[in-house]
């Protein structure tokens, strides 16, 4: 059904049938077009925006029949700010749909289901993110810097004056972020600021194009003591990353309580952004491998140890691997201030198939563990397929990979698909972070 909008695009009157990767509602009444802001089963009025080979853009004007599952979003800057995309969908709600999409991508790229589905693993879902890139951008014609998340469908930064997911006190300093550098002189050249929460402190990483004046570096430091929170300069790369002042003597730190364990980062390490669900996803992990005390462990893309030290103190032996330099230096700092003589790291690249005499890839293992990046570890398979462990547990931060490296595994390697879930790492958001248990042959 649809209506003539005097001086524009036709409105129409259509159903919801789904949510696309992105969480944008799907209407397939003739041409399919992808909706922000409508859930699955609404009846809504929309209009058409943008045009393309397969699909069309729209724009929701109405919500005539609304989903059961709706609910009233929480942050006044949903549906301008890009960080959220399903605030109006109820916590619950929002699992099942990633739960759906993950079945849909093991049914259709995978041609595989698992022996069982695992129950999702669910945290917090406010104030949780305790990792996060902000974009700041001085507007002229508002005489000030903006500062937020990308916005949904441009690529500017929106004007945030708070984020309800950005762990405390981060949430609530976005305003004040904003305020302090409009008064800055380089304000035109602060493009970026990296936000790091941690069990002991927060820290602020500022990218900077200019160096700043004594003047703005007084600013600063007034705002970092104002706010309790440790503020650094990255002028390049890096690592050019400064502390603002003398470097803190306690460096940043979380903990894993069942592992008795405590990890030092840096500001700009990766970690994973949900600090309670991360906790939950290491435990689970621990759970699904079945570790022994005669268990060897191989974790792949280790990162700074947060996987394998856990691993470590349930099994004789972990090794872990990891491209990047910085992250191996922090890992085996890690072990050793946590006391762990049965764990070791190594550096190499995995984007592309190891050398089979590197001298970690010599010794066998039971059970391996991969957490790659969001392109997947097809590189990795065909090398974990003659390590051959007893499990596999394949950890993913992108189903689509996830479910073409398990056709791998499956149909070309011979494993077996025991178990797969979900993981509510990023709540309110589309990202579906989700897990995969294998067994040999």
């Amino acid at each position: 059904m649809s209506a003539a909008a005097p001086g524009g695009p036709a409105e129409e009157v259509a159903s919801v049938c789904g949510l696309t990767h992105e969480g944008e509602g799907v209407v397939r009444d003739g041409k399919t077009v992808f909706v922000p802001g409508a859930l699955p089963g609404e009846r809504i009025r929309l209009r058409r925006v943008r045009h393309h080979r397969q699909h069309d853009d729209g724009e929701l004007l109405e919500v005539l029949t609304p989903s059961a599952q709706r609910v009233a979003p929480r942050c006044l800057h949903f549906g301008i700010c890009g960080g959220c995309a399903l605030q109006h969908l109820e916590p619950a709600a929002q699992l099942s749909a990633k739960e759906a999409e993950l079945k849909s991508a093991l049914e259709r790229v995978a041609h595989v289901a698992p022996g069982r589905w695992l129950e999702p693993l669910a945290g917090p879902v406010w104030a949780y993110r305790r990792r996060a890139r902000l974009g700041a951008k001085f507007v002229h014609r508002k005489g000030r810097v903006v500062v937020g998340f990308r916005e949904r469908a441009a690529p500017y930064v929106a004007d945030l004056r708070g984020c309800e997911v950005l762990a405390s006190p981060a949430g609530a300093l976005i305003a004040p972020l904003a305020s302090l550098l409009t008064g800055l002189a380089i304000r035109e050249h602060v493009p970026q600021i990296e936000v790091a929460v941690a069990d002991n402190a927060t820290a602020l990483v500022l990218r900077v194009l200019a160096a700043p004046p004594e003047a703005d570096l007084a600013l600063l430091r007034q705002f970092a003591e104002q706010h309790g929170v440790r503020l650094y300069l990255q002028p390049a790369g890096l690592d050019s990353v400064r502390a603002l002042g003398e470097e803190p003597a306690e460096p940043l730190r979380y903990a894993l309580r069942a592992f008795d364990l405590e990890l030092e980062f840096s500001a700009t390490d990766f970690i994973q952004v949900n600090g309670p669900v991360n906790e939950a996803l290491v435990a689970r992990a621990a759970e699904l491998l079945e570790l022994t005390p005669a268990a060897r462990v191989l974790d792949l893309y280790c990162g700074l140890g947060n996987f394998t030290l856990a691993l470590a103190r349930r099994a004789q032996s972990a090794v872990g691997i990891e491209g990047e330099p910085q992250l191996v230096a922090r890992a085996r700092g890690n072990a050793a201030r946590n006391r762990l003589a049965n764990v070791e790291f190594h550096q190499a690249d995995l984007a592309a198939a190891p050398d089979a005499a590197a001298a970690w890839l010599r010794r066998p293992y039971s059970h391996v563990l991969l957490d790659p990046p969001r392109t997947g570890a097809s590189a990795l398979l065909a090398t974990v397929a003659r390590l051959a462990p007893q499990r596999v547990l394949y950890i993913s931060c992108h189903p689509g990979s996830l479910a073409r490296d398990l056709m791998a595994l499956v149909h070309e390697h011979g494993f077996t698909l025991e178990a797969a879930g979900v993981v509510d790492m990023f709540a309110h958001t589309a990202h579906v972070e989700s897990l995969a248990l294998l067994r040999r042959p």
